[in-house]
């Protein structure tokens, strides 16, 4: 089915509305949504409760909220022109703020799918007058930090920094995979806070059918769960492992920057944390620990923690398991890690020389401005990812070793010299980015990190 028909057959998404239950010391919460005329999806999730008494109507704001971030993977399936919110109310100001998400954040599957979002009445959101008002203050202090993990090097890097500070803490798993949870087992946290996500199958089965599929912000979604999460938890700080890095976009389509860690950047975290103060939770502070970072220096730091290297992985294909070796995430790994680490260790992770691969080595192409645009995958910035090549050469140099003939068509093709690396490289290494939410006390943990880095 065409965009078109998709539209006609299906002219709204109804968020109709949400139930709480408390069962076994968890926080039950099922979402009822209808794509006009007849289709209902119940998705579902289940968050653990600190153990105290939890008033849940203190926390029906929250959750509806979760609600609203949930609708987009069923409102996408076939992009009816009005979602209508009958579950609570959206303020004006709300409404705005939505729509600025749902572009924003559905960019690379309006991209993929070639739906032009800028053409007239595209999208509108209206809401009820029920209405659903700010969490209460609760009866238990907020403290310590609740650390989002997701299993690839950039929340080992935060969990290694932040384990031995004297607060309370704990790591923080959404439908945990083996790499998650060993990566917190060894940074100490034997018993993380574990959500578990149900998505309606139904919307698999259409998929199946011909119903329209892609990218959406899950981080944006991680950030409100996080918030409900670290209120249920009475947590001060929830805590992600975004970096600068992730502020960089694809290409433009129909005007819009199209990027696929929308949600990770900065333009994100600072409208979101403006609307959880005044929405959601005012007294919990979400922030990016890593975000005055590029990835090429977390790849620095992480390589410092061998421990890791079995148990972390970012690879989209093997969902979080391992590595496939075969695509844009593979790709930047390895190219990031390479000046970092020995061959053997590199071998160990990834299981070979992934620079042989015809399909890695068109991906390098494309992460260093070579291709006809950055790969749709969590990779770092054009110019870290030629640092991270002209690194790589280096340590061949230095180990007086001979440079793989791919390596130096790049160096030809992209015209650097050993001075012009050198100054590009020590400028990089040491970047510190001021967009950022980092407390003091934190970003002076961050800094001194930075400082111990070497290439």
């Amino acid at each position: 089915m065409t965009f078109s028909e998709l539209r006609e057959r299906h002219p709204r998404l109804i968020y109709d509305n949400f139930d709480l239950s408390e069962k076994k010391g968890n926080l039950q919460i099922s979402f009822s949504f209808i794509l006009e005329p007849n289709i209902v999806f119940s998705p579902n999730i289940s968050i653990p409760m600190l153990g105290h008494d939890v008033n849940l109507e203190e926390i029906r704001g929250l959750a509806f909220h979760l609600g609203l971030i949930e609708a987009i993977s069923y409102w996408k399936s076939a992009c009816p022109p009005e979602m209508v919110v009958k579950a609570g109310h959206l303020t004006e100001q709300q409404t705005v703020w939505w729509h600025d998400l749902f572009i924003h954040g559905l960019g690379e599957f309006f991209f993929q799918n070639d739906i032009d979002f800028t053409q007239p009445d595209f999208f509108s959101i209206s809401s009820a007058d029920k209405k659903w008002g700010k969490l209460p203050a609760k009866s238990t202090p907020l403290s310590g930090n609740l650390l989002m993990v997701g299993g690839g090097k950039d929340s080992v890097v935060t969990l290694e920094t932040l384990k031995d500070t004297s607060e309370r803490k704990n790591a923080f798993i959404l439908n945990p995979n083996r790499n998650s949870l060993d990566s917190a087992r060894l940074a100490g946290f034997r018993n993380p806070v574990v959500v578990k996500r149900t998505i309606d199958s139904k919307l698999l089965d259409l998929n199946k059918e011909g119903y329209l599929n892609g990218h959406t912000p899950f981080s944006a979604y991680l950030a409100f769960l996080g918030v409900l999460t670290g209120t249920l938890q009475s947590y001060k700080h929830v805590i992600s492992s975004n970096e600068y890095s992730a502020g960089e976009g694809n290409l433009e389509f129909h005007g819009l920057e199209v990027n696929h860690q929308y949600s990770k950047g900065f333009r994100f975290e600072k409208r979101f944390r403006e609307y959880c103060a005044s929405y959601l939770n005012g007294d919990i502070q979400y922030f990016s620990f890593l975000r005055p970072l590029y990835e090429l220096q977390i790849a620095g730091l992480f390589s410092e923690h061998s421990k890791y290297d079995t148990a972390f992985s970012s690879c989209n294909m093997k969902r979080g398991e391992s590595w496939c070796g075969h695509c844009p995430k593979c790709a930047f790994a390895y190219l990031s890690l390479f000046p970092f680490m020995d061959d053997d260790r590199l071998k160990g992770i990834f299981g070979s020389d992934l620079f042989e691969q015809p399909k890695i080595q068109q991906y390098v192409l494309d992460l260093a401005g070579l291709g006809p645009h950055k790969p749709f995958d969590c990779v770092g910035t054009k110019e870290e990812s030629i640092v991270a090549i002209a690194l790589a050469i280096k340590k061949y140099q230095t180990n007086k070793k001979s440079i793989p003939n791919f390596l130096l068509s790049l160096r030809e093709k992209l015209n650097f010299s050993d001075k012009d690396i050198k100054q590009a490289s020590d400028k990089l290494m040491t970047s510190w980015s001021n967009e950022n939410f980092l407390p003091p006390e934190y970003a002076q943990l961050l800094k001194e990190r930075i400082l111990s880095l070497k290439t």
